[in-house]
C-alpha cells in the first residue's frame, strides 16, 4: 500500500493538473507564457510580503498577483515599451525585490528551495481541500470567460464588435491566472509552475480538434505527468516537483513523433483555425 503522504501528493498534483490545463492552453494560444512566468516569480514578493506582514500566504501571493497585472495592463497603455519588455522587468523585479526583502528577515526562517521548487510530498488534507475548491472555483470562472477570451484570440476587433468586453476577459483571465499561480506554488514551486501550465497544453495541441478537445487533453496530460513524476520519484529518488515537469517534457517529446493526423489536428486545434 502506498504511504497516506504519497497518495495526498496525487489527490493535490492530479487537482492542479486538471485545473491547469485549460489554464495552459489558452496561455499557449495567446503567446502569454511570459506573462506566466512574470505571475510565477512575483509569487515570490506575495511570500515575502505574507511573512513580513504575518498574513495568509495564500491571501498574500495572490493580492502580489493582482497588483502585478494592474500594474502591466497600466503600462501598457504609455505605449513606451513592448509588453514582453514590461513583463521581463516585472518578472526580474518581483523576484528580485522578494529576495531582498527575505534576506533583511534575519529573524525568520525560511526554505527558499522549497518555494522554488515545491514540495508536493508535504501537502496536508487541509490544502488538497484547498487546491480541489480553488481549482473548481477558478475552472467555473474559466467556463464564464472561455467564449470572450476564444474570440479575442481569434481577433480582438470581431469580439470587441460583437459585444463581448474583451479587455474585460483579460483581466479577470490575469486575476484567475494569480490564484492559480498561488494554489501550485506549494506543489511544484515558483520556478517550475509555468512549464506546467504550458508543456501539457503542447502536448495536447498535436491530437486536438478543437480548442474545447485541446484543454480536456491538456488536464489528461498534466495528469498524466503529474502520476509518472511521482511514481517515478518514488523509485528514483528524485525531486518531486523536476521530476513532474521532466515527465512532462517526456510525453511532449513523444507527442513529437508522426502520429497519424497529428498536422491537422493541431492546425484545427488553434482558435480560428479550420473546422
Amino acid at each position: 500500500m502506498l504511504d497516506d503522504f504519497f497518495v495526498r501528493a496525487l489527490l493535490a498534483g492530479i487537482g492542479l493538473a486538471i485545473t491547469a490545463g485549460p489554464f495552459g492552453c489558452l496561455v499557449v494560444w495567446r503567446r502569454m507564457a511570459y506573462f506566466g512566468d512574470t505571475m510565477a516569480h512575483s509569487a515570490l514578493l506575495g511570500v515575502a510580503l505574507s511573512l513580513l506582514f504575518e498574513v495568509n500566504l495564500l491571501l498574500s501571493v495572490f493580492a502580489v498577483g493582482v497588483l502585478v497585472s494592474l500594474l502591466l495592463l497600466s503600462l501598457q497603455r504609455f505605449n513606451a515599451l513592448s509588453a514582453d519588455s514590461l513583463l521581463g522587468i516585472l518578472s526580474h523585479s518581483t523576484l528580485a525585490i522578494g529576495l531582498v526583502i527575505v534576506a533583511f528577515m534575519t529573524w525568520v526562517r525560511i526554505d527558499l528551495i522549497g518555494y522554488l521548487f515545491g514540495d508536493i510530498l508535504a501537502v496536508s488534507v487541509s490544502d488538497i481541500v484547498m487546491i480541489w475548491a480553488g481549482g473548481i472555483m477558478v475552472l467555473a470562472g474559466l467556463a464564464f470567460l472561455w467564449r470572450p477570451l476564444i474570440a479575442s484570440t481569434v481577433s480582438h476587433e470581431l469580439a470587441e464588435a460583437e459585444g463581448l468586453r474583451p479587455e474585460r476577459a483579460r483581466f479577470f483571465f490575469m486575476l484567475l491566472m494569480a490564484l492559480v499561480i498561488a494554489i501550485a506554488m506549494k506543489i511544484v514551486g515558483i520556478l517550475l509552475i509555468t512549464a506546467l501550465l504550458i508543456i501539457p497544453a503542447a502536448t495536447a495541441r498535436r491530437f486536438s480538434p478543437n480548442p474545447e478537445r485541446m484543454a480536456v487533453l491538456a488536464s489528461f496530460f498534466g495528469v498524466i505527468s503529474v502520476v509518472l513524476g511521482l511514481f517515478g520519484s518514488l523509485y528514483q529518488d528524485t525531486p518531486s516537483g523536476p521530476s513532474i515537469v521532466v515527465a512532462a517534457l517526456l510525453l511532449f517529446i513523444a507527442s513529437l513523433l508522426p502520429w497519424p493526423r497529428s498536422a491537422a489536428a493541431e492546425a484545427k486545434a488553434e482558435p480560428g483555425g479550420s473546422r
